[in-house]
């Protein structure tokens, strides 16, 4: 970006609500049941159906809201939001218009030049997902699932506050991690859970008008949001510099061709015609049904972050991977209730387990890994039971059979072997074996002697005492 203009983003996310049944009928919203299976009279639309509301996705929409330190609407209203597609079968959506559930918030981000941020969030309203298309390119037609009809889902827009497509990548990533924290939402991107549209205009640096807004719709990835906001960024700027009209519009992502193309010219609120919806009547909030959702939310992950730096006295750059999802944060925390070494459990936590998580792929809840059994490993290789190799060997144990560590290290004949009686006779031999090392260490070259150190843990199957074979190794060949 040239240091002309300023790039202006905003992000609308629709998030669903993972709630077992739809917005407004007892449909499952089970992901990839065979189409249409799972739809009624009230999501299809059908005449003289009424529509209730769903309590679970109302209580899970002001958990988001609170999160996001919004102020709460007191009267929740429904519009219906008028405009065909093959996929709508009513020709309506219903969504909320003048009276969001939830408006004014924020969420903080942090920007690594700017530091922490406040990006606002506009505001925060309920709605209903249509049904999807599928086209198949050799037919002459294409097929209709209704299977998402209705189902719940939350938009949250935030302000225009966002200044590039870093940025805008930092937003959605806070957004995704407070959503998880809070349990309302898988955030599934492949699945449809959390979908992405992106605002993006260009304006001179100092002023204060916006620029032409584009609209990139249905991004289904952080990258693609991300690499779609620097294209458009460029495109817009280059027909700015050649003093063309950038032309407000929505486009889609290519990102076969990494461009953004033409889709149609931009809606406006009136092109939707709303109105409230007469089968759904305003209803009040109740105060005591605040302060029961108030009281259930948990500690938010920034808050949690400060909390593991204060508490544990661990680094920024640690709490950030122990934090990144709710169940880590929780079985690091259950691991050091039962074992009191913050650091040594956080340096397991953030090796080889999540090691164990990327290779087998699981969540930390997924492992079966229990938070007693990884501080009963810890312990015996801090106090010198096991090796730290024949440590990493049980736990691969344990992940696999269940077993608990201490059976383990007992049926493999793990205990660490720390008498230098039975290390005497394999020292000498790695000595004989291994005279170049030898001669290396004698020379000066002090990694040599950890070669030699692994040559016993090798004979010894990882269960030597490595101080105790260093030091009777160093004694024997510097005499």
């Amino acid at each position: 970006m040239s240091d002309i203009y300023e790039t202006v983003i905003g992000l609308e996310v629709h998030v669903q609500l993972s709630t077992r049944t739809k917005a407004f009928c007892g449909c499952s919203t089970a992901f990839g049941a065979e189409a249409n299976t799972q739809v009624c009279p009230v999501c299809l639309g059908l005449p003289g159906v009424l529509p209730v509301y769903n309590k679970k996705a109302f209580e899970y929409a002001l958990k988001v809201a609170m999160a996001l330190e919004c102020d709460i609407q007191k009267t929740v209203k429904f519009d219906r939001k008028n405009y065909y597609y093959p996929d709508l079968p009513k020709n309506y959506q219903i969504s909320q218009y003048d009276m969001p559930l939830a408006y004014n918030g924020k969420i903080t981000i942090e920007d690594e030049e700017e530091g922490s941020i406040d990006i606002g969030i506009t505001r925060a309203h309920l709605e209903e997902d249509a049904g999807k298309l599928m086209h198949d390119e050799q037919q002459a037609f294409s097929y209709v699932d209704l299977n998402r009809t209705g189902t719940p889902l939350l938009e949250i827009v935030s302000e225009p506050d966002i200044r590039s497509p870093e940025q805008a990548y930092e937003y959605l990533k806070a957004l995704k991690q407070t959503i998880k924290y809070l349990d309302v939402s898988d955030c599934n991107m492949e699945e449809g859970s959390l979908r992405c549209d992106a605002n993006v205009s260009l304006r001179r640096k100092g002023s204060e008008k916006f620029g032409s807004k584009v609209e990139i719709k249905n991004l289904n990835s952080f990258k693609a949001v991300r690499d779609a906001l620097v294209f458009e960024q460029l495109r817009q700027e280059e027909a700015l510099e050649e003093q063309e009209k950038v032309i407000q519009q929505t486009r889609l992502w290519n990102e076969q061709k990494n461009v953004t193309e033409p889709m149609r010219t931009k809606e406006e609120a009136q092109d939707y015609r709303y109105f409230p919806d007469p089968d759904l009547v305003p209803f009040e909030v109740a105060p005591e049904v605040l302060e029961r959702v108030r009281q259930s939310m948990p500690e938010l992950p920034r808050r949690r972050k400060e909390r593991f730096v204060n508490q544990y006295r661990l680094s920024e750059k640690d709490v950030e991977v122990l934090t990144s999802e709710k169940p880590l944060a929780d079985f690091y925390e259950a691991v050091v209730s039962e074992y009191n070494d913050p650091q040594a459990v956080c340096n397991w936590v953030k090796g080889e387990i999540m090691m164990h998580i990327k290779d087998r792929p699981k969540g930390i809840e997924d492992l079966g890994l229990k938070p007693g059994h990884l501080a009963s490993i810890i312990e015996m290789s801090k106090k010198g039971k096991i090796s730290g190799l024949a440590a990493k060997e049980v736990l691969r144990e344990n992940l696999d059979s269940g077993k608990d560590p201490e059976m383990i290290v007992k049926e493999k004949g793990l205990e660490q072997v720390s008498d230098k009686g039975e290390l005497e006779s394999i020292v000498v031999k790695v000595i004989e074996q291994n005279e170049k090392s030898v001669n290396d260490y004698r020379g000066g070259k002090e990694n040599a002697l950890s070669y030699l150190v692994g040559q016993v843990m090798r004979q010894t199957k990882g269960k030597a005492n490595p101080k105790l074979a260093g030091e009777m190794l160093r004694k024997k060949i510097t005499g």
